[in-house]
């Protein structure tokens, strides 16, 4: 993400807009009054609210002053802790890691962690009764700023695991219960370098199927004309062998996270839009992803709004762009997903979709840095709303102590959080009786 910050501060100059230094922007901020709903900031941000953004919401473009404000990190203070709904519990799972992102359960139950800047994943296991894992292993080094972690073959018996590499998709053989790779990684496709590095990976439900993100190299560069955007943008799809790519949807800024639905077998995205708009353009967003469907970017945006840096371009397009099902705030860096198939949590929370916001840079009163609920009312299907879950990462002064990554959901039904951040791993269970 911090590539991503770089270019897209260097690229206003050919937007238009002129951000703001995070001094002057931290001002602006603190002065301001209130965000008129359905936009909000960290200030409003509470466990349980549940916030609606619909494509009429949207501002014009340039509506504000588009500003260069990232996160003033410090380290979490003692008083510091991550907030969550009435009746669950909020633990530090593990700690000292470094850059932990992407986070997955094995079929077993142990949980594998993407240590991104360490070119590493770790597997930890089991849950002591001081709330701890029992064991913590390093699986497999060397990589390449490691990033998605997948399973195959889907099941209870896997044969390998399969790591998101910035340039590659790998895989490495693996078995139920192992601690430490049994062999050295075998790259099967080449990726896209540079510009947004993360590379999730997941399998349908069949096995059939291996479905890849590759987010863009740029905020709003015309492929049309740019070689460096080629099969970028898009969510990518192979056989299990990494044989026969083919662009399974397009469009799509920087899906980061991607996801199976174990109820219908949809691919869900969760996605980073374009930045340098103004504070309230374009949302991030969270949708099921429709094969072949194209999202907008970047010549258009969350339906039929274009771009104004790409002004009467690809008209053929305007009718074709799909509006996602969950818009978020902008600029909310909207990361990994997962689903609650855990039977911990109360009813109502089962198969809805759990996703971390690891936070603005591009938004005068910071926005995201949170975990955020995508209930789903016991359907298939998203209404559009989503709630604040969990909350607490930025001090009321606006420095930043924690930023989610990445969320799994754990056998015994809590969820775990990834904070890059703090270093950390978070646990939250339900603390009150199952009802």
């Amino acid at each position: 993400m911090i590539l991503r910050h770089l270019a897209l501060i260097l690229a206003a100059s050919f937007a238009g807009a002129v951000p703001l230094a995070a001094q002057e922007a931290a001002k602006t901020k603190f002065d301001a009054p209130a965000p008129t709903p359905p936009f909000t900031d960290f200030r409003y941000e509470a466990p349980g609210t549940t916030r609606k953004i619909t494509p009429a919401d949207l501002p014009v473009p340039y509506a504000t002053q588009s500003v260069g404000n990232g996160p003033r990190m410090v380290p979490r203070p003692a008083n510091a802790w991550p907030k969550a709904p009435p009746g669950f519990k909020v633990e530090l799972f593990a700690n000292d890691l470094k850059n932990p992102r992407q986070i997955r359960r094995a079929p077993n139950g142990d949980i594998f962690v993407a240590e991104t800047a360490a070119g590493r994943v770790r597997v930890l296991r089991g849950i002591g009764a001081d709330g701890k894992p029992k064991q913590t292993e390093i699986f497999a080094t060397d990589l390449n700023a490691p990033f998605g972690i997948a399973f195959y073959p889907p099941g209870t018996d896997p044969q390998w695991i399969y790591i998101g590499n910035t340039d590659a998709v790998v895989r490495l053989p693996y078995r139920n219960g192992d601690l430490k790779a049994r062999g050295k990684p075998e790259k099967l496709a080449d990726l896209p370098t540079g510009g947004h590095s993360t590379r999730d990976v997941v399998f349908s439900a069949d096995g059939k199927r291996m479905f890849v993100a590759v987010g863009s190299r740029s905020n709003v560069d015309d492929p049309d004309t740019t070689p460096e955007e080629k099969l970028r943008a898009n969510i990518l799809v192979y056989k299990p062998d990494g044989s026969e790519r083919k662009v399974f949807a397009w469009g799509i800024r920087n899906p980061v996270g991607l996801a199976i639905d174990p109820q219908s077998g949809d691919l869900w995205t969760s996605v980073n839009e374009r930045d340098m708009l103004g504070d309230n353009l374009v949302p991030d967003y969270i949708t099921r992803v429709q094969e072949g469907g194209f999202y907008g970017w970047p010549w258009w945006y969350i339906g039929a709004n274009q771009d104004p840096r790409l002004a009467g371009k690809r008209a053929d397009l305007k009718d074709k762009v799909i509006v996602p099902d969950v818009l978020l705030q902008p600029h909310n860096a909207s990361l990994g997903l997962a689903f609650y198939d855990g039977k911990q949590f109360p009813s109502e929370y089962a198969g809805d979709v759990f996703a971390a916001e690891h936070g603005s840079w591009n938004k005068a009163a910071r926005a995201g840095y949170e975990v955020i609920r995508v209930p789903r009312h016991g359907t298939a299907k998203a209404s559009g709303e989503y709630q604040d879950f969990l909350t607490g990462f930025v001090l009321d002064d606006g420095t930043v102590w924690g930023r989610p990554v990445g969320v799994a959901v754990a056998t015994d039904g809590s969820l775990l959080v990834t904070d890059d951040g703090s270093g950390s791993i978070w646990r939250v269970s339900y603390a009150k009786a199952k009802d």
